[in-house]
Order: structure tokens, then C-alpha cells, then sequence
């Protein structure tokens, strides 16, 4: 086979013929071209897809003589097997051609005019993706044009393997294994970004192809009506899923902007605790500091030593990212006092968690304003203030970035790093 390397657009509508010492017999024009396994890096092409009047049939890279330069595909053999169902394999043109996709490095959404193809490995594999003006003028027939003419035109190529397909490509693993392993790669708030600029299905399946954790991340920098459309297309079970490992306070957020019967509905999916958790923040009012805070936080009794408290800090710690406060509580939930991450660690291992935490904490009401509460942590340089009732009850805590949130534009408020990490106000004493 001559042909090393091209576009796809080069190759659809060649006239099909069969090798032989006399007259070529036509068999057909190429239609499209057969990947069996898309997952792979740079798939491989397995087949050619022929039309003629007797249908669509399959031409094997194997039995391809030669591409001749007068543009005739020259076969070893007439193509007998069928092509395989849509659901059977992935079709380059069909289903790739005009498609959207995500460019993993430049962050953005794009759409795929051509793709370009090379023989490497012993393979003809697909290599980039063109989502460039070329691959358009190509198609729309710029074959006629001369090859000085059209490498004159600048090209706008992706590599394949920072290509992640967001339409349905079969088998569904397949697809799922693609977006997956390239998505998940983002920033939330880059693939946020991304989710924003697509349909409501393809935003709902982008998000239903990513783990959990990837997907609540992305989802807690999403707007609230995005939020709402894409947890009604995944389904109470998923939706509920995802929402238990978003920080609480933002699920609380995105629940509030729920129907009630909707709200239950997902709250029945959860984890009985969490969903208690979820359901006292809802009630709070958004613009207090019932509204901005979250239970995740961590609390100790205040008669562990601090050698066993940091052994307990380094058990929990991959589960959250936000440790740089301890919060000492009485059997009730009381509040007693607070400590510092550095604290501790310039504490010595003997020393009694009551002697080294500081007793004069700062706190805020769950109904006070939340330009209060913003003001309240910018005021003591806060990274994050308790929230207590009327008795003094630990509630939960408004960390310096929901405090942001209530004083910057909406349009910012997505873009800001999250500290905290769903862990549930972890208490150390735990086993």
C-alpha cells in the first residue's frame, strides 16, 4: 500500500477497483473507514468501507493494493463482509466527521473537519484530529486545488491522544473508557468550562462518564441551572451519587435550587448522615452564615495528647484537604477552643490538647449576614470561622473562599479554589 500519510478526505469517494492484468472492474467508492478499537492511543484502521449497488461491504487494509495516483483504490479482492452494525464499531466518518470534541491541552470545545491519518507501526492509524479551515476546504473539494495551494492553508491539528469524543460511541465502554481517561485530566474548573459550553445531553453524559469525585468537583464550578439540567438527566441514583462527594455546603447549594420532592427524592439515595447534614443546611437562608457554611470539619475532645492526635490527622488525611484548623468540642458538640495545624505540630507529643488550643475562638451566628461573616474573616485573617447556635453548638464552619463567594461577582465565584473535602466533620477520636 503507497498511501503513508493524509487525511481521511483524501481518501472518500475513490473509486474502488479490482486488481487484475486486464480491464479494472469498478466495485465501488470508499465510504467511510472501520476502527475496531478506538480506545486504543492512535487507533488502528481496520477496514475500508465500499458502497455499490449491492450495499455497503468491508474492505480489510490487508487486501489493499495499491492508491493510484489517478485516485483509484486498488483492491486484491471484491469486499464480501458486510458492515458491521453502528453499534459494532466506531465509523471515522460517521461518527467522528462534524462531531464535537474536547481539546484535552487547549481546554475547549471544537469541532473535528477532518482527520489525518499515517502508516506507522504497520498500521494505518489515526493520528490528529484537523479542526481547522484545511480540513473543511478539503472536503467541500479542494482536492482540485494544488498541493502548494493547500499547504498554504494554515493547519489546526490536535493529536489524538489529547482527544476525548463526546458523542456515543459503541460499544458504550468504549466511550466511556475515552472520555474518562482524557476528562479527567482537567481542572474541574477547566472541564466545567467545557460542561458549560455543551448541550444539556452531551453535558449530562460528559459528567456521567467521569468518576464521582471528578464529576462533583466539576460540578460545584458549574452555574445552578446547569447543575439542575444535568442532575435531572443522570437520574436520582448517579445524581445522588456525585452530590455525596461535593462539599456539603455546595451540595446543599445545588439541592436548594431543587423542588422539595426533587430534593427527597436524591436525599433517600444517600448515606443516612449525609443526608441529614444536607437537609439542616438547606434550611438555612443563603445569605447567612447558615447558608455559606459546611459540616465538613474536624473535632477532638480535648484530653487527647497531640502525639495521638496527629497520628488520628494522619490517618484522615487523605480524605480531606483542609486540616489546618482542630476544633475542640465537649461530649455535647460544645465548642471549647481551637488549634492550629502549626500549632500542633510545634506542640510537644505529651502535651494535652486542652493546654495548647486557644480557649478566646471567634465565631458567628448561623443567621448572621454573610458580608458579616466575610467581614468577620478578613477582619481576624481567618482561614475559616465556626459557626455556633444559641448554646454554643458547633454547627459547621465558613471557610475563607465561601466567604469570597458572598462579596465577589457570580461569575467569579466558580473560579475560586474549593478547601474543603467532604469528610464529614471527621471527629479524631474515632477508631
Amino acid at each position: 500500500m503507497t498511501f503513508h500519510d493524509g487525511f481521511l478526505s483524501e481518501m472518500i469517494g475513490r473509486t474502488a477497483v479490482l486488481d487484475g492484468t486486464g480491464r479494472k472492474l469498478t466495485v465501488g467508492r470508499v465510504s467511510d473507514f472501520v476502527v475496531e478499537r478506538p480506545d486504543d492511543t492512535f487507533p488502528k484502521i481496520d477496514a475500508l468501507v465500499i458502497k455499490s449497488k449491492r450495499g455497503k461491504h468491508l474492505a480489510p487494509i490487508g487486501s489493499i493494493v495499491d492508491f493510484e495516483a489517478n485516485g483509484n483504490l486498488v483492491l486484491r479482492e471484491v469486499p464480501m463482509r458486510e458492515a458491521p452494525p453502528d453499534d459494532e464499531a466506531l465509523y471515522l466518518v460517521e461518527d467522528l466527521f462534524d462531531k464535537q470534541i474536547v481539546d484535552v491541552d487547549g481546554r475547549k470545545v471544537v469541532r473535528i473537519n477532518d482527520i489525518e491519518v499515517a502508516r506507522t507501526g504497520g498500521a494505518l492509524r489515526v493520528v490528529a484530529a484537523d479542526i481547522g479551515f484545511g480540513g473543511i476546504v478539503r472536503r467541500l473539494g479542494g482536492g482540485g486545488l494544488s498541493r502548494a495551494l493547500l499547504d498554504k492553508i494554515p493547519r489546526t491539528l490536535i493529536a489524538w491522544d489529547n482527544v476525548a469524543p463526546l458523542h456515543d460511541l459503541n460499544p458504550t465502554e468504549i466511550r466511556l473508557s475515552v472520555s474518562d481517561s482524557r476528562l479527567a485530566r482537567l481542572h474541574p474548573s477547566d472541564l466545567a468550562e467545557i460542561i458549560g459550553d455543551l448541550s444539556a445531553r452531551d453535558a449530562a453524559r460528559v459528567v456521567g462518564s467521569l468518576d464521582d469525585e471528578t464529576a462533583a468537583d466539576a460540578l460545584e464550578h458549574l452555574d445552578a441551572e446547569t447543575q439542575r439540567s444535568i442532575i435531572d438527566d443522570l437520574g436520582a441514583e448517579r445524581a445522588a451519587d456525585i452530590i455525596e462527594e461535593m462539599d456539603s455546603d455546595d451540595a446543599a447549594d445545588l439541592l436548594g435550587e431543587l423542588s422539595e420532592e426533587q430534593q427527597e427524592q436524591l436525599l433517600r439515595e444517600m448515606d443516612a448522615e449525609t443526608a441529614d447534614d444536607l437537609r439542616e443546611l438547606v434550611a438555612y437562608d443563603d445569605e447567612t452564615a447558615g447558608g455559606l457554611m459546611t459540616t465538613d470539619y474536624m473535632w477532638i475532645y480535648p484530653h487527647r495528647t497531640v502525639a495521638a492526635t496527629i497520628a488520628k490527622i494522619r490517618e484522615l488525611a487523605p480524605e480531606t484537604e483542609f486540616i489546618y484548623y482542630l476544633y475542640v468540642t465537649d461530649e455535647a458538640e460544645k465548642l471549647l477552643g481551637v488549634l492550629s495545624l502549626r500549632t500542633l505540630l510545634l506542640s510537644a507529643p505529651d502535651d494535652i490538647i486542652h493546654s495548647v488550643m486557644d480557649s478566646d475562638v471567634v465565631s458567628v451566628h448561623p443567621s448572621v449576614k454573610s458580608t458579616e461573616v466575610a467581614s468577620t474573616i478578613a477582619r481576624y485573617d481567618l482561614l475559616a470561622c465556626p459557626v455556633l447556635d444559641d448554646d454554643g453548638k458547633m454547627l459547621g464552619i465558613v471557610t475563607v473562599d465561601d466567604a469570597i463567594d458572598a462579596i465577589i461577582p457570580d461569575r467569579l465565584k466558580k473560579q475560586l479554589p474549593r478547601f474543603t473535602k467532604r469528610h464529614r466533620h471527621e471527629r479524631l477520636e474515632r477508631a
